[in-house]
C-alpha cells in the first residue's frame, strides 16, 4: 500500500468515520448481506472504521475486517467492538473460506499491476457460490486526490474483465456519482460478482 495514502487515512480516521456513519446497511450493502447465508463468514477487505462490518454482524453474518490503517483498526475495534486486524491485500490467502467478500472502495488503491493478483487471491478464498462486491472510482490511469490518496482508475469493462478473468459471473453493475473525503464528485462503479 502506498505510504502517503495511508498517512491520509491515519490522519483522518474520524472524520471519515463520520462521512461513513449510517444507523442502517445502504441499498448496496443490504443487497450483499441478502445474498449471504446467515452465519456466513465475511471478509470485509479495506474495513476502514467497520461500519459496513458491523452492519453484517447485526445480520448475523461473520466479518472478517481487516485494514492497512491503524487509525481505521482503532476505531472499528474501540466503536464497534469488532475483531478488526491491520494487514493489506497481499495478507488474503487460503481457499474457500469466505461466504461472500466486500471490497467497498478499497481496492482502488492498490496499483493496477497488482490488481489481477489480487482478485485471483480473492477467488480463490472465496466459497462456491460466494458474493463477491467491488466498488472502484471510473477513469483512467492512476492519480492523487487532493488530500494525497493515490488512486487506480478503471473503467466498468475493465473491472469486469477483472471478475472474468478471476473466475467470477458479473451479476450486477450500477454506476453513478458521489462525493467522498476529499469532497469532489466522481464517477465510480459498484459490480457484484458470484463463484461458480
Amino acid at each position: 500500500m502506498d505510504a502517503r495514502t495511508i498517512a491520509t487515512y491515519n490522519e483522518k480516521a474520524q472524520e471519515y468515520a463520520r462521512i461513513v456513519a449510517q444507523d442502517t446497511p445502504d441499498e448496496s450493502l443490504q443487497s450483499f448481506i441478502d445474498l449471504i447465508p446467515k452465519g456466513g463468514t465475511v471478509l470485509d477487505l479495506g474495513c476502514g472504521p467497520g461500519a459496513a462490518s458491523f452492519h453484517m454482524q447485526r445480520a448475523g453474518l461473520v466479518p472478517d475486517p481487516i485494514d492497512a490503517s491503524e487509525g481505521m483498526i482503532a476505531i472499528a475495534h474501540d466503536r464497534f467492538r469488532l475483531n478488526a486486524r491491520l494487514g493489506s491485500f497481499d495478507d488474503i490467502d487460503g481457499a474457500e473460506i469466505y461466504a461472500g467478500v466486500w471490497a467497498n472502495f478499497s481496492l482502488l488503491h492498490a496499483p493496477r499491476g497488482d490488481l489481477p493478483r489480487h482478485f485471483n487471491a480473492l477467488f480463490k478464498a472465496t466459497e462456491p457460490g460466494g458474493v463477491f462486491h467491488v466498488g472502484m472510482k471510473t477513469g483512467a490511469g492512476m492519480g492523487r486526490d487532493a488530500i494525497n490518496r493515490l488512486y487506480t482508475y478503471v473503467t466498468t469493462n475493465e473491472l469486469s474483465e477483472l471478475f472474468t478473468d478471476a473466475g467470477f459471473e458479473v451479476t450486477h453493475v450500477k454506476e453513478g456519482k458521489e462525493a467522498g473525503l476529499a469532497g469532489t464528485i466522481d464517477p465510480f462503479v459498484i459490480m457484484r460478482g458470484k463463484k461458480p
